[in-house]
């Protein structure tokens, strides 16, 4: 180990900035092998915190404290046998998608870190001769930390949770921490404020941290003990399941090292396989020098020379958690001794996590008991005679369930995570009263199991939403992710009538989910000869011109188990008009038609289901009205009535060059079959499709996926009227 002077302290810490606004630049340099990430971004956060004047003196002075602390830790003769507590709470911030990963990865997660600070992996068993007491090894040898992590159960206004919160944003993908941590402080489900960082280890799941697996701040009273002196990683090397895997399981030990006070173990550069780390340390006497490497040598001696604490020329400690190989799977004695130090420390608030006190105050001493009831389902629609599987996920503590089942078979259990079957159409209750032995608590979902008819309505098919009295029931789904806005049946404004389907999306948060689904319908009568249509009318303001809102249209064949996206909307093609008012559409020229020529054959089955999702960004109401979904293009009286034929105008066709589909927007003054024709430039007829164009605008969608690459042509026919368009397909 190098002498430890002034001048030389700054450059000792892996310290990162608490406060970095942008995201940092990905280097591929500090990338392990076969990855897309870098593994840890210690590096640039603490060369950011570098460039703010004072933090590098506030950064010698701390390490000056922790070095009192720990000659008076020691002076005291505190038996290092003696196991320190860490309350522990995860922060799920999602925008619905993979990232918001299951509760059952996070505790594989949270079971890997303890078995590897308590030196209960198995992997430990077989490290290099070199650093294995078995095998002649001097010191150095694995070292069990005696630090524990525990799941905190309430939160800082004494609230009792599982030790997760979850928060919805896209703030998630945005690569900006303190972003991030501010939608998490602003809006997670358990507790709206500040969760600090010297009562909680806070750790940040999001889907992007800024090109970087993993990081976090090492102790620091510039920094201080905010909630944002925590943990951010990304949900893809967080546990060995789910969306993570074995190799990008260990992540939480080597960040949990770093917030513990421990460099990589090359030193204070943080920058592997450079040949100046030689000449720098890590402050830890029994890990060798070394350059640092991003794959498993375990022969590699990057750096020569003796070493002070050696005595002789040491290999790389390739197997230590603080280097970036795969093949991580010890801390040393004197890293787990530096540790322990930054838990005795008040540096950056660390020493009060463990304290009695505050161990109480977060639920993680130990004595957990049922404070709350509570249960989810894998699929809360399904069709009838299919079986729903439902999963306790009562907190914290419970050894009984008692569960109800109305309209389900068995009507009862007093399993743990029963399966429960449900053949009859209509709206189920489900409760569940669970026990720890002596407290007991229940939670009842009413209307929480939607079973649909196992063979949906005929065709034609219109849903005008003038006979429906409510959104919420079997003939449609209301889902709302954010527990905001969601669809809702409107009474005083339709396309034709007087009713519709509203998303009262008026200045609603960005990030919001909000989805439409409806009951099924039997498509099993269609036939290649007669193909179908699935065509609808929206009408959408923005509320300023940057409004970036999606419509997607979703297909599922298998009663919604699976969905496929096949139409979508956003930004100027949803719509480019701007109200800066709460909007209510006031004519036929305010919606627009689109017709889904994309339903194909793999959807023609009885059960076939649709839904609408909708994505916020700040902007203005939506509206949702005459769904209609009809065989080919045959006149169906009871869709549109349709009148003579009439020229469209305003005819345009997006994107060319196409990949999967194109899109077709026209006007015309009277409702009109309009048949659509694709010809190659020899002149065959490739495929054909009509579609019932209704007054006003109109979008229809062709699927291209099944043309070859090259040029076609779009006749376009309405009456006497034909108009032929050029495109090419990649």
């Amino acid at each position: 180990m190098k002498k430890i002077t002034l001048t030389t302290l700054s450059a000792l810490l892996s310290f990162s900035g608490a406060f970095a606004q942008t995201s940092p630049t990905f280097d591929a340099q500090n990338a392990r092998d076969g990855e897309s990430v870098e593994y840890c971004l210690q590096h640039k956060k603490r060369a950011e915190m570098l460039q703010i004047p004072g933090f590098a003196e506030q950064e010698a002075i701390d390490e000056i404290i922790r070095a009192q602390e720990a000659a008076q830790q020691a002076a005291n003769g505190t038996p290092e046998a003696t196991t320190y507590y860490v309350p522990v709470v995860f922060h799920v911030l999602h925008n619905n998608g993979s990232e918001n990963i299951s509760d059952e990865q996070i505790l594989d997660a949270f079971e890997i870190l303890n078995r590897d600070y308590d030196l209960q992996n198995s992997d430990a068993n077989n490290v290099a001769n070199a650093f294995n007491a078995s095998n002649g090894a001097a010191s150095a040898t694995p070292f069990d930390t005696d630090i524990e992590f525990v799941l905190a159960t309430k939160a800082p206004d004494g609230t009792c949770f599982s030790g997760v919160t979850r928060t919805v944003s896209s703030a998630t993908s945005s690569g900006n921490g303190q972003g991030q941590y501010l939608a998490i402080r602003n809006g997670n489900d358990v507790y709206q404020g500040e969760w600090a960082g010297n009562k909680y280890l806070n750790i940040f799941i999001c889907a992007d941290i800024g090109g970087a697996a993993g990081y976090t701040y090492t102790p620091s009273n510039w920094v201080g003990s905010g909630m944002d002196n925590g943990i951010w990683v990304l949900d893809t090397y967080v546990g060995s399941i789910g969306t993570s895997s074995a190799s990008t399981s260990r992540t939480l030990t080597h960040e949990c090292g770093h917030w513990l006070n421990l460099p990589h173990v090359w030193g204070g550069t943080n920058n592997p396989g450079l040949a100046s780390n030689c000449n720098d340390d890590d402050g830890v006497d029994d890990t060798p020098e070394c350059q640092g490497l991003t794959a498993c040598i375990l022969a590699a001696n990057t750096c020569d020379g003796d070493n002070s604490y050696w005595g002789f020329d040491q290999i790389d400690n390739t197997e230590n958690y603080m280097d970036y190989s795969y093949c991580s799977k010890m801390f040393t004695p004197g890293q787990g001794q530096r540790m322990r130090n930054a838990l005795n420390s008040g540096v950056g608030g660390r020493s009060n996590l463990k304290s009695a006190g505050n161990l109480s105050a977060t639920g993680a001493d130990g004595n957990a008991y049922l404070c709350k009831a509570e249960f989810s389902a894998d699929k809360i629609t399904v069709c009838a005679g299919q079986t729903v599987n439902f999963n306790d996920n009562s907190y914290n503590a419970v050894n009984g369930w008692t569960w109800t089942f109305i309209g389900g078979t068995p009507s009862s259990s007093t399993s743990q995570n029963p399966s429960v079957q449900y053949d009859t159409p209509g709206l189920y209750e489900v409760v569940l009263d669970a026990t720890d032995g002596s407290v007991t608590d229940g939670e009842t979902k009413t209307g929480y199991i939607r079973v649909l008819p196992a063979t949906g309505t005929w065709i034609p098919f219109l849903e005008d939403f003038e006979s429906l009295t409510t959104l919420d029931g079997v003939q449609w789904e209301v889902r709302d992710y954010g527990n905001n806005a969601e669809f809702e049946l409107e009474t005083n404004v339709g396309h034709t009538g007087s009713k519709s389907a509203k998303l009262p999306n008026y200045a609603q948060s960005a990030g919001n989910f909000d989805e439409l689904i409806s009951a099924p319908v039997d498509l099993s009568s269609i036939t290649s000869q007669t193909a179908m249509t699935l065509s609808f009318r929206y009408a959408y303001r923005k509320r300023n011109s940057n409004n970036d809102e999606w419509l997607k249209v979703y297909a599922s064949n298998s009663c919604g188990e699976a969905w496929v996206p096949r139409k979508t909307l956003h930004g100027d093609l949803l719509g480019s008009t701007v109200s800066t008012s709460s909007w209510t559409p006031g004519s036929v020229a305010d919606w627009t038609t689109v017709h889904m020529t994309n339903i194909t054959s793999a959807y023609w089955v009885d059960n076939f289901i649709y839904k609408f999702e909708f994505e916020s960004d700040g902007g203005n109401n939506f509206y949702l009205d005459n769904i209609n979904i009809y065989a080919g293009g045959s006149n169906n009286d009871l869709v549109l009535g349709l009148e003579d034929q009439e020229t469209f105008t305003e005819l345009t066709l997006f994107p060319n060059p196409v990949e999967d589909e194109v899109n077709v927007r026209f006007n015309v003054n009277k409702a009109q079959n309009v048949d659509f024709y694709i010809q190659d430039i020899s002149g065959k007829m490739i495929k054909s499709h009509t579609v019932q164009a209704a007054v006003g605008s109109n979008l229809v969608v062709l699927g291209t996926d099944e043309l070859a690459s090259g040029m076609y042509f779009l006749n376009i026919s309405s009456g006497e009227s034909q108009q032929a368009i050029q495109f090419v397909v990649k």
